[in-house]
């Protein structure tokens, strides 16, 4: 197999995204609510916060869905998760007062909630939290869920970012994946929100999805750079039906193999910086001035749970069923199930079920994993000796061009960009024995 192939078979191995390190297929039940407690009452009270909300409610689900989300058509389900996520705050005592700097509500359809309780949960983190430091507010929208009613509910709550949902254009690729959305319905939604004064979007886009060709990828990459958004998404559909029974529903016949998945990425990212986007990272990609370029250029930007961000907070907090947390100790992470959720929260305790502590090991890796993704780039010196076995894996990731090496300096290439999934996964101690329940590379 000569050097021009390689890359194609690692386009197929399975890496984790890692959104963290260690990733959570390896959180253990040894972290529990006591735990939790114990690290939030360390916390430094100059420590800086920032929150993620999880919505596990859609009013239908996608095909090719991998959250962890359910679709409700009632609306007391609702207003009882409502409910216990108002209880959760309030299992926060020890935190009033402390600033936060980012809030993100996610899901699922997090605007599902509904102007009202929207509206009154932001009520109580204001009362909770200090907020005269929040930089950034963003939720994440489905555009045929959207009225001027919930838009003008966002602005009232302090809404300063949206991502919308559009994933493809072409109808036969809506069909296909069970997502009927005329581009019209997104054009609406833009306009609306920047009528608001929420200006700050980004579009999520997909690639690798059924039925999907190059040209259906390239198309939606334009619609999607005429809505003007600052920020752009690009994400390969990972296929686990044995996983996401839902995504049971697509046609494995449909689905591009892993050259034209290739081909597809690369159109889409030559597209959308043809429209002046400069790629950030793996898979984001945003506008010169924008914040999340600018980080970028200076070595700043970081990767959680949301992908890439500017969030340089010191401990993340996760309110909702299967939120995950981070703090200086490690991670957490709140019961996926809605029943085991409710009933901790509901007795007055966290509901965190897994987690993991951070030994001094898990940190190095995790920077350096980090640095890559985000910076395509390391210098292992600055992480003290050792690594040789590393070194060798990534020699021969060097010999297909894939990156280069001077001394102990790492530089992942421009061909191996797609591919630097691949390079951090050589950091990763945890992996072996969870491969399969990882996405493909690209």
């Amino acid at each position: 197999m000569g050097p021009m192939n390689v890359p194609l078979a690692l386009a197929e191995r399975n890496v984790p995204r890692y959104t963290s390190y260690p990733t959570a297929p390896h959180f253990t039940a040894g972290v529990g609510p006591d735990t939790y407690r114990d690290w939030l009452g360390a916390l430094l009270s100059e420590a800086r916060l920032s929150l993620y909300i999880h919505v596990p409610f859609c009013t239908e689900l996608c095909h090719y869905c991998g959250c962890n989300t359910r679709a409700i058509r009632k609306q007391e389900p609702v207003d009882a998760y409502a409910e216990r996520l108002l209880e959760e705050i309030a299992l926060l005592p020890g935190l009033n007062g402390r600033k936060l700097t980012h809030l993100h509500w996610g899901g699922g359809t997090p605007s599902i909630l509904g102007p009202a309780w929207l509206e009154t949960i932001a009520s109580a983190l204001a009362s909770r939290f200090d907020l005269s430091e929040l930089k950034e507010h963003a939720i994440e929208l489905d555009p045929r869920r959207l009225d001027r009613s919930l838009v003008r509910a966002l602005k009232t709550i302090g809404v300063n970012r949206a991502s919308l949902g559009v994933q493809d254009t072409s109808p036969h690729v809506q069909q296909a994946i069970g997502r009927v959305q005329p581009f019209e319905l997104v054009e609406r939604a833009a306009d609306w929100l920047r009528e608001a004064g929420i200006v700050n979007l980004n579009v999520d886009l997909m690639y690798g999805l059924p039925t999907q060709t190059v040209r259906d990828v390239a198309r939606s990459a334009e619609l999607a750079a005429s809505l003007g958004g600052q920020r752009m998404a690009l994400f390969g559909y990972a296929h686990v039906p044995w996983f996401k029974q839902h995504q049971r529903l697509i046609d494995d016949a449909a689905l591009p193999d892993a050259a034209a998945r290739l081909e597809q990425a690369q159109v889409a990212s030559e597209t959308l910086q043809s429209f002046g986007y400069q790629i950030v990272g793996l898979d984001h990609f945003a506008l010169p001035c924008d914040e999340l370029s600018v980080a970028a250029r200076e070595g700043r930007l970081h990767r959680n749970f949301q992908g890439y961000t500017t969030d340089e907070a010191d401990a993340l907090i996760g309110l909702g069923a299967s939120a995950i947390g981070r703090l200086p100790q490690g991670f957490i992470q709140n019961a996926p199930d809605l029943g085991g959720y409710s009933r901790a929260v509901q007795a007055g305790r966290f509901a965190t079920v897994k987690g993991l502590a951070l030994s001094d090991d898990d940190r190095t890796r995790a920077a350096i994993i980090e640095r890559l993704m985000c910076d395509l780039a390391v210098d292992l010196a600055c992480f003290g000796g050792g690594f040789a076995d590393e070194m060798t894996e990534l020699r021969a990731l060097a010999a297909d061009g894939l990156l280069t090496i001077d001394g102990k300096r790492i530089a992942i290439t421009e061909r191996g960009r797609p591919y630097v999934r691949i390079a951090a996964a050589v950091f990763d101690t945890y992996l072996a024995a969870s491969q399969k329940r990882h996405s493909a590379a690209v």
